[in-house]
This record gives structure tokens, C-alpha cells and sequence, in this order.
């Protein structure tokens, strides 16, 4: 991958329109899954799904409550990693696999990275990982603290292309992620601590 030929930026109200674009490409999911508490009620079609995944997403977004960072090729949108505090990203302590494992509600500032998206013609081009650490000194910039990620480890889902919207192990591994638990039979929690940015000497 050329370093000069992608940038990255984050989620905000004047990229919004970019990571709807992507996300329109994505299957409507609109990477809001982890961030409601609970599932929508039964009942709802598809296109309401839809529409009501990006009318709760540009709330949240609006809101300064959805953090993601979208890569470009150039001024197109090619890819994302969502990230946020736990208090974002509430639907994994719905997890009872998780449960079992998870820190402290008094713990060190809780970060989770839950999704990643990949426009098809640039995959295994390092996207994901740019964003990955992009993501990573966005963290670092905001004050630091334990990150988690949820990859899935299933070699039965190797041929499934959803499974790797999670990450890879190896991919968060490169990073300095430890893993911790398994997650059910798919999954695998990981986590870094990851220190803040030094204070400038005055």
C-alpha cells in the first residue's frame, strides 16, 4: 500500500454524507448494531430497518456519539473502523460470553473497536489496518485507556466475507493487542492499554 495514496479523517457531522455513502454500499446495517442496547422489535421490515439504522445514526452522529475513522483514495470513501467508549457501544455487555470476562465497570476508560468495512475492489490493501491505527492515536489523542476488539477466530467462517468486519487476531496482534477469552465459538476478546499522548514540555 502507498502511504501517499489514502488519508484518513474522522466521523463528524462534515463527513457525514462520506460515511453514507460507504454505508449505502455496506447492506444497511449502517454500523449501528453495537451501538443500540437493544435490538430493534420484531416486526420491522427491511427498508425500515434501513431507514431507521441512518435516522439513528445521523442522530448519534449529530450528537457527537458515533466515532469512526473513514479512509479515502483521494476524495472517495473507501473504508472504516467504528470505535467508540463502552457507554457508545453498549450492545456488547449484552453478551453473556462477555459478561464473564469483562473488566470492572470502575476500570481504566473502556474503549471497544467493533467493525470495520472495506469497499470490495480495495480489499488486502491495508485499508483496515491504516484505519485500525488511525483509530489507535485518535484513542491515544482523547486520553488513552484499555481498548478492546472482538475478532472472530472461526476457521468455519473463513469463507463468510461478514466475519471479517470484526478484524483478523493477527491484524490486532501487530498492534499489541493480548488476547483474553474466547467469545462463544467464533469469537476471541483482545485488549491493549494504550497511554496517552505526553504533555508539552512549556
Amino acid at each position: 500500500m502507498d502511504p501517499e495514496v489514502y488519508t484518513t479523517r474522522e466521523l463528524s457531522i462534515r463527513t457525514l454524507s462520506d460515511f453514507e455513502t460507504l454505508a449505502a454500499k455496506q447492506g444497511g446495517c449502517w454500523c449501528i448494531f453495537y451501538q443500540r442496547a437493544n435490538p430493534l422489535r420484531r416486526g420491522t421490515t427491511s427498508q425500515e430497518w434501513k431507514k431507521r439504522n441512518r435516522a439513528d445514526k445521523q442522530a448519534l452522529v449529530r450528537k457527537g456519539r458515533s466515532h469512526a475513522i473513514l479512509v479515502y483514495e483521494g476524495k472517495t470513501p473507501i473504508g472504516w473502523c467504528q470505535y467508540g467508549i463502552r457507554e457508545e457501544l453498549p450492545r456488547i455487555d449484552a453478551r453473556r460470553t462477555y459478561r464473564k470476562v469483562a473488566p470492572p465497570v470502575s476500570a481504566s476508560k473502556l474503549w471497544r473497536i467493533t467493525c470495520f468495512f472495506v469497499a470490495p475492489k480495495h480489499r488486502g490493501h491495508g485499508v483496515a489496518k491504516l484505519a485500525l491505527n488511525a483509530a489507535l492515536r485518535s484513542i491515544r489523542d482523547q486520553g488513552g485507556g484499555v481498548v478492546e476488539a472482538y475478532p472472530v477466530v472461526s476457521a468455519g467462517m473463513t469463507s463468510v466475507p461478514e466475519w471479517r468486519w470484526f478484524g483478523t487476531p493477527n491484524m490486532f496482534r501487530r498492534e499489541g493487542f493480548e488476547t483474553v477469552a474466547r467469545l462463544g465459538t467464533s469469537g476471541v476478546l483482545m485488549r491493549k492499554t494504550v497511554r496517552p499522548r505526553p504533555a508539552k514540555k512549556p
